[in-house]
Formats: structure tokens, C-alpha cells, sequence
């Protein structure tokens, strides 16, 4: 059951953090960033890279995958967000 729910979290992490994504996509696509807020994605990068560090420290699989993608996301859109400001 711990196997099955693993792959489960694993999953889920990853698809959550398409957010960063979206909005990458979004402020790219418009070439404008006007109305995102850069203090919140910088507060998601700083969240996201705190709970890689941490997966790694207790060797969390779903933890590490999750947040490899979602602190690539992130970096991807705070960088777009100075771009297009």
C-alpha cells in the first residue's frame, strides 16, 4: 500500500506544481508580467527549494521529484516576472 501511495504522491506533487508552469507560459505568451506578483513567486521558489533540500536530507523520493520540478518552474517564472516587468 506504502508503494502504491509513493507513486500516488509522486504524481500529485508533480502535478501541482504546474502552476509555475502555467503562469510561465502565461507572462511569455504575453510578454508582460504586470499583474503577477514577484514577492509571491520568490516566496513559492524559496518554499519549493526549502522542501527539496529537506527531501533530500530524509531521502523522501516523492518530496525530491516534486520539488526538482516545481524550483524549475519557479526559477523559470520569477526570471520571466524580471523579463517582463
Amino acid at each position: 500500500m506504502r508503494k502504491l501511495y509513493e507513486k500516488y504522491m509522486i504524481f500529485i506533487g508533480i502535478f501541482g506544481q504546474f502552476v509555475f508552469y502555467s503562469q510561465f507560459y502565461e507572462i511569455v505568451k504575453n510578454k508582460s508580467a504586470r499583474d503577477v506578483s514577484l514577492f509571491g513567486f520568490l516566496c513559492g521558489l524559496i518554499s519549493v527549494c526549502s522542501w527539496m533540500i529537506y527531501g533530500f536530507l530524509i531521502k523522501d523520493k516523492p518530496l525530491i521529484i516534486a520539488n526538482i520540478i516545481a524550483s524549475i518552474g519557479a526559477i523559470l517564472t520569477v526570471i520571466s516576472i524580471l523579463i517582463y516587468q
